[in-house]
């Protein structure tokens, strides 16, 4: 390594975020970028630790070569460790803003809770890479004269529809919405990720030959028959967006809502999109309980507050968790550990060890939430029950499979016993001839640089059946 003793002559340093007094007045990203002699300073940190857990199967899902663009930076050279962060990851700067970051939990620096910083050295190359002019579309060299469909514009189809267009195979991608971007555009807010990012990307696919039709439901108002008759392989690259509905009395009150419905209304709604015919969903002036622990539930939090919530309460079932992991235990695996996300320093209420026994309401609009406190193995506890005033209700408990209806409803696709589409990860084939399926919809719910891994070696399989073979990477 460039520096071998940078862990040991430099703390850690993230960036910072404006006071979030500031940041609630504004659905803008906030955090203040460190300049690029710290980033440098942070990359000098990376050891020679002779197993790089970081980009192991505990660490990167992609696999970024991270001590190699950490060298990379730390000598200056930000040119070639573009490259090299590009060879393994479409979008860098995607993950370097909204992946959780298990690279820095699996670092050999975190035995002392002083990991590399990972995440933010990424998201600094991938916008330096932007800002010299360094990202240009690559357009491939021969057209192999194969037709292959993508659905779905989120990170699994965007980064297998540019994997495929760069082995030169004609690639069309089918979205639903009225722009690409899947959850990344409709489901994370702008405040973790501006949506310019996706633009760019898209308008870059476009000069790389990708073709991206908008509007388009496929099994709904185009027949998945039809895409698979007239191609040469597909891909189903769609989410998982059945919600685990928890059956709570009074769920069907006004003012109570599932998550997504919510999030995408608000994103819709700053990207400037038409709202008009959908009834609002706004929690300025009100009392806003959210239910669940996850990130959804935390994304609801930050946009409660954005929009003038008067309070906002989080509710999650487990107990609270320790403040600090057993090393010895549980590194370099992704530790249970008290976390506090930027929404929910903003000002959010948090209960633990609460289950949500429903909601009460009053002429038909919600007006408390029922809860009550739980034992160790989840189950209220008599006697233990108390009330939390509510205007606003959204459940954020996550997704248990992908929509069944429309698409996934071809004769002879076949599911997994969780719901999702049945297609292994060696090859990513369905039950269905030249049919494909990658990401969420076959993983169920998981992180965007799952997605990015999934749709990248979806590629390589069908780059595989089209052609015989493949020099896409893995």
């Amino acid at each position: 390594m460039g520096k071998v003793t940078g862990f040991l002559e430099i703390d850690r340093r993230e960036a910072k975020y404006q006071p979030a007094s500031d940041r609630i007045r504004h659905f803008r990203e906030f955090t203040l970028p460190l300049p690029d002699s710290e980033v440098a300073n942070q990359a000098s940190r990376c050891m020679d630790c002779g197993i790089p857990f970081c980009h192991g199967p505990n660490g990167c899902p992609i696999h970024n070569q991270i001590p190699d663009w950490n060298d990379l930076v730390y000598n200056g050279n930000w040119e070639e460790a573009t490259r090299n962060l590009h060879s393994t990851n479409n979008f860098p700067e995607f993950t370097g803003r909204i992946c959780p970051a298990p690279c820095e939990e699996a670092c050999t620096l975190n035995l002392e809770d002083m990991p590399v910083t990972i995440k933010t050295v990424e998201q600094a190359i991938a916008d330096k890479a932007w800002k010299m002019g360094w990202i240009k579309p690559e357009v491939p060299a021969h057209r192999t004269g194969k037709k292959v469909a993508v659905i779905g514009s989120g990170p699994a189809g965007m980064a297998a529809a540019q994997q495929l267009a760069r082995a030169g195979h004609e690639v069309h991608v089918y979205e639903r919405e009225p722009k690409a971007g899947g959850l990344l555009r409709y489901g994370i807010p702008d405040f973790k990720m501006e949506k310019h990012y996706i633009d760019r990307r898209v308008q870059q696919m476009e000069a790389e030959g990708v073709t991206f039709h908008y509007g388009i439901n496929v099994g709904v108002n185009r027949p998945l028959e039809a895409l698979i008759d007239s191609h040469d392989a597909v891909l189903m690259c769609g989410g998982s967006e059945h919600p685990r509905d928890p059956g709570l009395p009074g769920q069907e009150l006004e003012g109570v809502h599932y998550a997504m419905p919510y999030l995408v209304q608000q994103n819709r709604r700053i990207g400037r999109e038409d709202v008009s015919a959908e009834k609002p969903i706004l929690a300025a002036g009100k009392h806003v309980v959210v239910i669940g622990g996850g990130d959804t539930a935390s994304d609801c939090v930050g946009t409660a507050f954005r929009q003038g919530a008067l309070s906002v309460h989080q509710l999650d079932i487990r107990p609270v968790p320790p403040l600090k992991e057993d090393k010895l235990a549980i590194w370099p695996y992704w530790p249970t550990k008290f976390r506090t996300s930027s929404s929910q320093a903003e000002g959010a209420e948090r209960e633990f060890a609460a289950a949500t026994l429903g909601m009460d309401g009053k002429k038909g609009h919600v007006t408390s939430v029922k809860c009550a406190r739980v034992d160790n193995k989840r189950q209220p506890i008599p006697g233990t029950e108390f009330h939390i005033k509510a205007d606003l209700v959204f459940i954020a408990l996550g997704f248990i499979h992908p929509v069944h209806e429309g698409m996934l409803a071809l004769d002879g696709l076949s599911r997994d016993r969780r719901g999702n589409v049945d297609a292994n990860d060696d090859d990513y084939a369905t039950t269905v001839p030249k049919l494909f399926a990658a990401g969420d919809m076959r993983r169920g719910q998981s992180l965007v640089v799952w997605a990015i891994r999934e749709g990248r070696q979806a590629a390589r399989s069908i780059d595989t059946f089209l052609m015989g073979a493949s020099v896409l990477p893995r």
